[in-house]
């Protein structure tokens, strides 16, 4: 699948790294787990600041590799909340990596969705609270 330069998101991503040797798969490229993974903090952080306090992953509803990521790439997550609900809220994520030092590129690799629940501290559902 060839690069293509794709426009990046408004506004600074939530998370971004630059995954190392020990992130790749068998293939070379990075582990579609630790991608996961990283989406899934990257979505939790815009959840848990809506929900002011603790979330739980209760569903991964998409999940879309566009392109493998490569060792050395910067690797940007852009997170948006899409919906909340009485005690669920759903975040979309996109993913981008920088790559090409000498010539940078810019490709979107990975899209995602998660829902999150707001939980007290025993585990149990609890509302989101109003916006603010």
């Amino acid at each position: 699948m060839p690069d293509q330069a794709v426009l990046i998101p408004d506004g600074e991503p939530v998370l971004r790294v630059m995954p190392m040797p020990a992130d790749m798969n068998g293939n070379g490229d990075i582990f579609g787990g630790w991608v996961m993974a990283q989406c899934d903090i990257a979505a939790a952080i815009p959840a848990m600041r809506r929900a002011r306090g603790r979330i739980a992953t209760v569903a991964v509803n998409s999940f879309l590799f566009k392109q493998p990521i490569s060792v050395g790439d910067i690797v940007s997550f852009y997170a948006e909340i899409v919906r909340v609900g009485r005690t669920s809220i759903t975040v979309d994520v996109q993913v981008f990596a920088e790559r090409h030092p000498a010539n940078p590129l810019v490709v979107k690799v990975t899209e995602a969705q998660f829902t999150y629940v707001a939980i007290n501290d025993d585990g149990s559902k609890r509302e989101v609270p109003a916006a603010t």
